[in-house]
C-alpha cells in the first residue's frame, strides 16, 4: 500500500464510520504488546484517583501534561493525581514524582462525535526533569502523518477486553492507516495479528519517529478486533492552541 492510500469510496466509508461511532468505546491500551524497557519512555504519565490508574498522559512541558478530554469528564479534578517517572505502578520507585492538577484546558471537545478529545493538565509545580522524567516533542502545526508510518503506542491499560490491568508499562508497534479514519484522527492498525489498544488507558501517547503525534481516544466494538483501526486525537491540529495555552499560563520555555 502506498503512503497516499485512501478508501475507494470515502463517502461510504465515512457513513459507515458514523454508524459505527454508536459502538465506540473509550480506549486504550495494549493487547499483544510487550513490556517497555524500564523508564525508556520518560514522558509517559499515569493519571490516578485514589492511587488507581485510570488514564495515560504525556509530559510536554515541566508543568503541563497532554491527555484525552474524556478522561476527566465527570471526574473530580481535586482527586486526580499525575504520576511521572513510573514503570511499575505497584512499586514506590525513587524516580516517581506525584502532582496535583491546578487547571484544565480543553479545545471545543465534542463527546457525542468523539472530536477534539484533547486536554491539557496544568500541574501544581514544575516536574524535575531527569533521565526518567522528560518532555515529549510536539509536531509542527498541521503536520501530515502518511499512511504506513510506523509508530509506538503505550500505557498501563488492559491486556485484553476482559483481561486485568498490568502493573508494568506496555508498548506496541502500530502502523498508521487511513481506512475508516477521519481528518481529525490518526488511526492505527496491527496487521496479521490480534493486537491494539484496549480499555482503561485513554490519553496515552502515540509516538512516531520520536514525536508525539496523537493521543489515545477510542476504539470500535472491542479491543484488537482485527476489523477496525484504533482512533487517536491528531495532536498536529492543536499545536498552535497548545502553545497559546503555555504562553497564557506562563509556561513558556519548554525544553
Amino acid at each position: 500500500m502506498t503512503q497516499n492510500h485512501r478508501p475507494s469510496h470515502p463517502a461510504l466509508a465515512l457513513s459507515l464510520l458514523a454508524m459505527l461511532l454508536g459502538c465506540a468505546a473509550w480506549a486504550s491500551e495494549i493487547v499483544g504488546g510487550r513490556e517497555a524497557k524500564p523508564h525508556s519512555r520518560p514522558y509517559m504519565a499515569s493519571l490516578q484517583m485514589m492511587e488507581d490508574h485510570f488514564c495515560g498522559g504525556t509530559l510536554i512541558h515541566p508543568r503541563f501534561v497532554l491527555t484525552a478530554a474524556h478522561c476527566l469528564e465527570n471526574m473530580p479534578q481535586a482527586l486526580v493525581k499525575v504520576v511521572l517517572g513510573a514503570h511499575n505502578l505497584l512499586t514506590a520507585e525513587p524516580s516517581q514524582q506525584r502532582f496535583s492538577v491546578t487547571r484544565l484546558f480543553t479545545n471545543n471537545y465534542n463527546p457525542e462525535q468523539n472530536l477534539n478529545d484533547i486536554l491539557l493538565l496544568q500541574l501544581d509545580r514544575p516536574a524535575n526533569l531527569s533521565a526518567q522524567v522528560a518532555v515529549a516533542q510536539l509536531p509542527e502545526q498541521d503536520q501530515l502523518l502518511p499512511h504506513g508510518t510506523q509508530c509506538l503506542a503505550m500505557g498501563w491499560g488492559r491486556l485484553g477486553t476482559r483481561a486485568p490491568l498490568p502493573n508494568i508499562l506496555q508498548e506496541l508497534n502500530v502502523t498508521v492507516v487511513t481506512f475508516l479514519c477521519r481528518p481529525e484522527n490518526v488511526c492505527t492498525f496491527v496487521p496479521r495479528r490480534k493486537a491494539g489498544i484496549c480499555f482503561g488507558d485513554s490519553g496515552g501517547p502515540l509516538i512516531c519517529d520520536g514525536i508525539l503525534q496523537a493521543v489515545d481516544s477510542f476504539l470500535i466494538k472491542e479491543c484488537a478486533s482485527r476489523q477496525y483501526p484504533d482512533f487517536f486525537a491528531r495532536v498536529a491540529l492543536y499545536v498552535d492552541w497548545i502553545q497559546s495555552v503555555l504562553r497564557s499560563a506562563g509556561g513558556e520555555g519548554s525544553p
